[in-house]
């Protein structure tokens, strides 16, 4: 990592950037705030905050994607909780230890990993279920739930979003797995259970299962029809059919799922020709499917 020291006390800013160094981070050094160079881009800032005469929000402001962990001498509002609600992210109070400042900067150096692995993951799931249409509504969801569904990406996109909109983390389990009751076990109350593959649940094993759920907020589904009494048991439908390994549409449906889907993304002329039909034929079909193109 690149990191920037901020600090008047030379012998301690030099202290720092010998142990960081050693760790294999490049460190450069600053006694002033002035002296800092804007334009280079640095993934943490080790900010002093007993510069007198200087001040430091500027630089919070401008490293705010970056961690800042500020370097106080005691700690009052003007030190710690000011600068940290504008966009600091940690102190350490002085004199302290090397090895706890390098605790905090790997800490925050995962939790900044996660947080790009997360925001991809969440940009590809919305990209992955942009097309599955849910019809059943969200807000009217009794849990344990079971879905049976002929799509699995119908059941994955219905239980994902769910887990959205109660702003409640998802945990998925297969069914497949060998340690499968041994995760729902151990998993806290407070997450969104997705368990799949129900199907491969033998009958007799349906009672310890369904114990193990008791209480929780679970969301099950199986590609194939389920028969529960006590239970609430939805079909996920869609009017896009999604294409999956080993599954074969009528052709009707293959030309419908590529109007919804490419109608915006090639003219009506490449389309048709795609499709292997006129352009009329074109525009009967999506009146006869009752699908609308926006211009």
């Amino acid at each position: 990592m690149k990191i920037l020291i901020i600090e008047n006390e030379i012998y301690l800013a030099q202290s720092i950037a010998s142990k960081l160094g050693e760790l294999g981070h490049a460190c450069d050094m600053s006694s002033s705030l002035k002296g800092v160079n804007d334009d280079v881009p640095y993934d943490v800032v080790l900010l002093s905050t007993s510069i007198s005469g200087q001040d430091f929000y500027p630089i919070i402001e401008t490293y705010k994607n970056s961690v800042v962990i500020l370097m106080v001498s005691y700690i009052s509002n003007d030190t710690v909780s000011k600068p940290l609600n504008a966009g600091a992210k940690d102190y350490i109070q002085k004199p302290f230890m090397i090895e706890e400042l390098i605790r905090k900067i790997d800490h925050y150096q995962e939790f900044e990993r996660l947080k790009r692995q997360n925001r991809t993951y969440e940009t590809y799931l919305d990209h992955a279920f942009n097309s599955v249409d849910i019809e059943h509504c969200l807000d009217d969801v009794t849990i344990p739930l079971f879905i049976s569904c002929s799509f699995q990406k119908y059941a994955d996109a219905f239980a994902f979003k769910y887990a959205a909109k109660q702003h409640k983390t998802i945990h998925f389990i297969s069914l497949s797995s060998e340690n499968a009751q041994q995760e729902i076990n151990s998993l806290p109350r407070n997450t969104v259970v997705y368990i799949n593959d129900f199907q491969l649940l033998r009958k007799n094993d349906y009672d310890t299962f369904l114990k193990s759920i008791e209480k929780r907020e679970v969301i099950v589904s199986s590609t194939e029809s389920i028969d529960l009494e006590g239970y609430t048991v939805i079909e996920v439908k869609s009017d896009n059919k999604v294409f999956e390994q080993g599954d074969i549409l009528p052709i009707e449906d293959y030309v419908k799922y590529i109007m919804l889907n490419y109608q915006y993304k090639f003219p009506d002329t490449e389309l048709s020709k795609k499709l292997g039909i006129s352009r009329k034929s074109l525009w009967e079909k999506r009146k006869k499917y009752g699908i609308i193109k926006k211009k």
